[in-house]
């Protein structure tokens, strides 16, 4: 039996020099802005959404070090904005790999902070909560598909599509 490799799984499998490149040529602030736009559409839906407006004004940095790339947001209400100032309360810094490793759920957040293979820095308060909060990511499609389309055609068309993957 064929084994299904899962959308999260094809990132595994781009090397870290490919996924590296376009980092160190495209400037932080055109990534920075697609992320925001990304991880706002995600978010839709999801409960950690409702989570983030804990740390409204809260601003955080993902540093990659091994791209030398700096990503600045800054979390309003339920979104992810840009944000160009230095500053900020909470940096998470580590490899791309290690950020590959979280964002596809390969590896248990609490590891990669403990093993120091992602690290934190800043206020400890907020680093803590933001930390909490990936631990915590359990992405729910459904209701990501629900917050887009509405109950009536999610109902209608999800039985079909998990049917089809069965």
């Amino acid at each position: 039996m064929k084994r299904v490799v899962e959308k999260s799984e094809t990132l595994l499998f781009i090397p870290s020099g490919v996924l590296r490149l376009p980092l160190r040529l495209i400037p932080d602030a055109v990534h920075t802005a697609v992320l925001a736009r990304l991880g706002n559409h995600l978010l839709r839906g999801q409960v950690i959404a409702t989570r983030l407006k804990e740390l409204d004004g809260k601003s955080l940095c993902i540093h990659i070090t091994d791209a030398s790339s700096r990503f600045y947001f800054q979390i309003q209400g339920e979104c992810l904005q840009p944000a160009r100032r230095k500053h900020t309360d909470v940096t998470i810094r580590g490899r791309l790999n290690d950020f590959r490793l979280l964002a596809t759920r390969r590896e248990d957040p609490d590891t990669l902070f403990f093993n120091r293979r992602l690290c934190i820095e800043g206020d400890t308060d907020t680093g803590v909560h933001i930390k909490n909060l990936l631990d915590a990511l359990e992405f729910d499609w459904e209701a990501h598909f629900r917050s887009l389309f509405g109950d009536g055609i999610v109902s209608t068309l999800l039985p079909a599509v998990f049917s089809r993957r069965r």
